[in-house]
């Protein structure tokens, strides 16, 4: 998603669920910015779903929590934290009769604030941001996001 070439321009770009999260680096997240940027209409959006980092959710830098536990499995999800690079490696483990399954996920977060500068220098302006996508009001109680950015000179009409 930072580097696909695409042809012609598109009115909507959206990356819901965390999905830029994935991206490994802000550069690399400040990449995806740029080519959509390249891909919108003037008057297209860039829509993006994506959670409110929270620190206090661990420990030193780590956390384990139970999921699930019945009599014959458990799930369990471990979790490394890298406050300054912004960064978490996530374990889901189930345990069961079956063996053991592993779903791994590691992730670069970005604060509200840091995409809004991505998207600056991308071109971009934020239009809109919401809590959800029932459009509740965002503020600093939020868990999570949905940001509308349009081209510079399209959000100021």
């Amino acid at each position: 998603m930072a580097d696909v070439p695409v042809e012609g321009s598109f009115s909507l770009v959206f990356l819901v669920f965390n999905t830029l999260f994935n991206l490994p680096s802000q550069e690399r997240q400040r990449d995806c910015f740029h080519n959509v940027a390249r891909a919108l209409q003037p008057d297209g959006a860039f829509v993006i779903e994506c959670f409110v980092p929270d620190p206090a959710k661990f420990d030193r830098g780590s956390r384990v929590e139970a999921l699930e536990v019945t009599e014959d499995s458990a799930t369990i999800q471990v979790y490394r934290h890298d406050a300054v690079a912004q960064r978490y490696a996530k374990q889901t483990i189930t345990f069961s009769t079956d063996g053991i399954r592993m779903l791994p996920v590691a992730l670069r977060y970005c604060w509200p604030s840091e995409l809004d500068l991505m998207a600056s220098q991308a071109g971009l302006q934020l239009h809109e941001r919401y809590a959800d996508w029932d459009r509740r009001p965002f503020d600093s109680d939020s868990t999570s996001h949905i940001s509308v950015y349009r081209p510079a000179a399209a959000a100021t009409r």
